[in-house]
């Protein structure tokens, strides 16, 4: 049985990746979880898995394509018992006009005249593409349930975005089985809604498939519109009062309904639009390339930069010679995310030191738990430390909702690490950091942080961080003033320590001080609670054992 291989869901708000390689070909036989393709998504790279085990029958991707997630990207024949392979059944082919004065509706429909053994099939309906950008749509109404007999174009949802209210029509004939959805729901772009048993058939002798039969033409005269027969026409022909408004039939736009109808859900006046078929007909590419010229000139005009319109560039090559090169995605994403970081969230960076020296001294002679080895970091130690410093003070783990005008408090504690890869910086996620011990924290970074350098991060790393550790002690530097990574509301940098003459006991000794920047998020952390903060970090550095880091 051949069964197709989708682009997975690969986290929150992430719509589509780039395809760095395919790694199996046609003819290649394949187990559950072998590695078959690697992507780049805006956040990390990452070998995808298949889900399937047989011989890859089609593949429809090759390296550099762009994917979108629930994409079909192989065609697998699955190992399986089973020795009928069913036939899909041919859709009615269908198209509707509207002309000045006449509706004209020509309809074909092709079928194969066979002796057939009858089998049931399952067929699968997923969350179609619902426009650039859009990943989720909430349910506001299941229009079928279990039993229900639907067919191509029946509509079964009703969804809002958030650019408008549609109702999704089924692509698929049978008797609905499952419902996976509910009202009030979020789903995702191709996540399974449903699913609809089917009267699949294996041709055992066939006959020529018949000749379309067009319909006569409808002429509308005299009579309403409305009164002409609807039952013949697919949903995306069935005309709406809108369509039918004055001046509209008139001086019609070229367009079908099904595209009159999609561009009035996103708000657009299809007058506005320019057709690219033949004699200025309008498309649905065209009402989504106009839709997309519509966002660039309003990101133009505002966009990541709080408001300000960004300039041109002056022509570099009347300088010199200069080479242009394309962001990867990692890079793009975080120049956007970045720019939006610093563009909403008012910074505030309060700078400190730590006397470290018996922290060194610490963390040198650690050598494991239960014999176990293990090398310790001062990055380790200060997850440790920002984990009991965010209980300590719950206004460091929160969110800010400005919309709802409140603020979201976390009874969870995840510190992300930031990690510089050679394709940009990326923030993987140590989870339940204050229900670890040092050792368990050491082991899980050093693993981390390797996936992430090796590109095999996943979604699920980079998820549910609370507030992230920036450490570029390794590199060098005295301070440096953190991007807050929304939506957190703080950030350490961590810069490299080194020895300094401190004053104590009566005379000056050499003591290693460790220098430490917090940027924290002004709207809801206050200039005293931020230095009380640091400073608790600060001392409980300078107290290793008194911190019971282990415990």
């Amino acid at each position: 049985m051949s069964k197709e291989f989708m682009l997975p869901e690969l986290g929150e708000n992430i719509e589509s990746a780039d395809v760095l390689h395919v790694l199996v070909k046609k003819g290649d036989v394949v187990a559950v979880d072998q590695s078959v393709i690697e992507i780049e998504t805006d956040k990390a790279t990452i070998e995808v898995p298949s889900s399937i085990a047989g011989v890859i029958k089609d593949v429809y991707c090759k390296d550099g394509d762009k994917v979108k997630v629930g994409q079909v990207v192989f065609s697998i024949e699955a190992d399986s018992s089973a020795a009928v392979i069913a036939e899909e059944e041919l859709s009615p082919v269908q198209n509707a006009e509207v002309v000045t004065e006449t509706v004209a509706v020509a309809a074909a429909k092709t079928e194969e005249v066979s002796t057939t053994v009858g089998v049931s099939s399952i067929l699968e309906m997923t969350l179609p593409e619902l426009g650039e950008n859009i990943a989720t749509a909430d349910i506001l109404k299941v229009l079928v349930k279990v039993g229900d007999k639907i067919k191509n174009d029946d509509v079964v949802l009703e969804i809002e975005t958030d650019k408008a209210t549609i109702e999704v029509p089924s692509v698929i004939s049978g008797i609905v089985t499952e419902v996976f959805v509910k009202e009030g729901q979020k789903a995702t772009v191709g996540q399974v809604v449903l699913k609809a048993a089917a009267n699949a058939v294996k041709p055992l002798v066939s006959a020529p498939a018949a000749k379309p039969i067009p319909q006569q033409p409808v002429v509308a005269k005299t009579e309403p519109v409305q009164d002409a027969p609807k039952a013949n026409l697919p949903a995306s022909a069935r005309f709406t009062p809108n369509d039918f408004q004055p001046g509209i039939l008139a001086n019609p736009a070229p367009a079908a309904p099904s595209v009159r109808r999609i561009a009035r859900e996103l708000g657009i006046d299809i007058n506005n639009v320019k057709g690219s078929g033949e004699h200025g007909r309008i498309s649905m590419d065209d009402v989504k390339a106009y839709v997309k010229s519509l966002n660039l000139e309003a990101r133009a005009s505002g966009g990541f930069s709080g408001g300000v319109k960004a300039e041109p560039l002056p022509d570099f090559t009347k300088f010199g010679n200069v080479e242009r090169k394309a962001m990867s995605n990692i890079r793009s994403k975080t120049a956007e995310h970045l720019s939006y970081c610093w563009a909403t969230i008012p910074h505030v960076t309060q700078f400190d030191k730590a006397d470290i020296t018996e922290l060194e001294n610490f963390r040198k002679a650690f050598t494991g738990v239960d014999g176990n080895p293990v090398k310790l970091t001062v990055t380790a130690i200060l997850i440790k430390v920002i984990a009991a410093a965010l209980k300590k003070f719950p206004q460091f783990n929160s969110s800010v909702d400005m919309d709802g005008k409140s603020i979201i408090y976390k009874d969870y504690f995840n510190v992300g690490i930031a990690v510089d890869t050679e394709r940009g910086l990326i923030v993987p996620v140590i989870k339940n950091a204050d229900k670890k011990s040092l050792t368990e924290i050491s082991a899980e970074l050093g693993v981390i942080s390797e996936k992430a350098r090796a590109r095999k991060i996943s979604p699920d790393d980079l998820q549910g961080g609370c507030f992230t550790i920036s450490n570029l002690g390794g590199i060098g530097g005295t301070y440096f003033t953190p991007i807050v990574n929304s939506p957190e509301v703080a950030i350490l940098g961590v810069s490299r320590g080194g020895y300094e003459q401190v004053y104590q006991y009566g005379g000056f000794t050499p003591r290693l001080m460790l220098p430490l920047s917090l940027s924290y998020d002004h709207r809801v952390i206050d200039g005293a609670d931020g230095i009380r903060f640091l400073r608790w970090i600060v001392e409980n550095l300078e107290q290793p054992l008194k911190m019971s880091i282990e415990g």
